[in-house]
């Protein structure tokens, strides 16, 4: 939720983020608008409910005689009073399904525009090339006995697949290394629920415009998350955090679901598009004014990753209207995928300012005493996306995979993933 404050003192700059992202700048002044009938019932219920208590010590003084038609009078005030309270929480209410309906004001310098709209700002490694015809993750997955789709689909439907043999233990390498990573990086590792509540989904902002791509459970009123961001958003709801010495830094195992019900015939082939997946999700909890340079640092733990795994990437700046509600910034690396002949997104980090905490009333407390809404931040160090741009880029001319040197430790030492069966 946006800052009532911001939104009263400086209306044009939400107005200029929801043109930037291709929201309703309307909005804003319904908004306005519904924050001043708020804080006008609000001020009228109030001033009936002090006269009521004065009204109340006047009928406790006066004389037998008065009392029975003061009595008369109380009770017609208390009547006033409640309608005045019922006034005052359905303009509350209003407002706040309003203002809820804001997307976090963007960070300046955000480019603005949609999804081909983003700012590349750095690139790393050379394209990888070969003097062979590659292959795509999937013909190499099914060489290596890693992947198979076929039976994922026989058993749960399209964009389900079974990761076997090598492809099991490659993503379990992959999400140790992450770990690994974040363990010395001051990340207190979480496996976390996949089963929130919808006051947790909705907290974090995943019911609003992508409400489409979550699997629902109406039987027993719970969402199935597609990233541990939801739980680890929820973990610390309605607490008041200590962030005097150190941000609170977590880093959530889970598996991950998505209905994928906007992407259409896209990305069908393979495992870059999937109802289910594991992941390695960072979440940071810090104080508002650190939260950039926390961005900054997220950031640069996943390029250390992408780095020791030999990949060749991007990073860029999200458009405005790619970003999401909840995110006021949001930078994606994405990695070269050599049959594709394009670069994929392999991590999302994301700013979301004090948006996420306002709604599950996360606070700390300032140095005067009073009680402020912390910055949260998220972004991947581990995917099984990954084993496509890892598959791909290091594949030899017999369909087999070097390892790369880091990631060996985490399989035992093995240097070379062997096809099963030769071309």
């Amino acid at each position: 939720m946006i800052d009532p404050v911001l939104l009263r003192e400086n209306p044009e700059l939400i107005k200029r983020s929801q043109e930037a992202r291709g929201d309703s700048v309307a909005a804003v002044d319904s908004a306005l608008s519904a924050d001043a009938a708020r804080r006008a019932a609000i001020t009228s219920f109030e001033a009936l409910r002090a006269t009521q208590n004065q009204f109340g010590k006047r009928v406790a003084s006066a004389p037998p005689e008065e009392k029975k038609a003061l009595v008369a009078e109380a009770q017609s005030l208390a009547a006033e009073v409640k309608a005045a309270g019922a006034a005052a929480a359905d303009a509350e209410a209003r407002f706040t399904t309003i203002v809820r309906s804001i997307a976090n004001p963007v960070i300046d310098g955000v480019p603005s525009g949609g999804e081909e709209n983003f700012t590349t700002l750095r690139t790393h490694g050379e394209t990888p090339t070969f003097d062979f015809e590659p292959r795509d993750h999937l013909e190499l997955g099914e060489l290596l006995g890693a992947i198979d789709m076929a039976r994922g689909a026989k058993v749960s439907g399209s964009r389900f697949y079974f990761l076997r043999g090598i492809g099991a233990r490659l993503e379990i390498a992959l999400m140790n290394m992450a770990l690994d990573h974040a363990l010395a990086a001051g990340f207190v590792p979480l496996i976390t629920p996949t089963l929130v509540r919808p006051e947790i989904m909705d907290g974090t902002g995943f019911l609003g415009e992508h409400n489409d791509e979550v699997y629902y459970l109406p039987g027993d009123d719970l969402y199935l998350t597609g990233t541990s961001e939801v739980a680890l958003a929820g973990y610390h709801k309605d607490e008041i955090l200590d962030l005097s010495a150190e941000p609170l830094r977590y880093a959530g195992w889970s598996t991950c679901y998505r209905r994928e019900a906007g992407s259409g015939g896209k990305d069908t082939r393979g495992i870059i598009r999937v109802h289910q997946f594991n992941k390695l999700e960072m979440f940071t909890y810090v104080l508002p004014e650190n939260a950039e340079g926390e961005h900054d640092r997220l950031v640069a733990l996943q390029e250390d990753m992408l780095q020791a795994l030999g990949l060749s990437y991007r990073v860029i700046d999200v458009a405005a209207g790619d970003l999401g509600s909840s995110a006021a910034r949001k930078f994606d690396i994405e990695a070269w995928v050599p049959t594709q002949g394009a670069y994929r997104e392999l991590t999302s980090t994301s700013n979301c300012t004090t948006y996420q905490a306002r709604r599950l009333d996360i606070r700390y407390r300032t140095e005067s005493g009073k009680t402020a809404p912390v910055a949260t931040l998220n972004g991947t160090l581990a995917t099984t996306r990954w084993i496509v741009a890892l598959l791909e880029t290091h594949q030899q001319a017999d369909g087999s995979v070097r390892v790369p040197e880091a990631l060996r430790p985490f399989l035992g030492g093995l240097e070379l993933l062997e096809p099963v069966s030769r071309p």
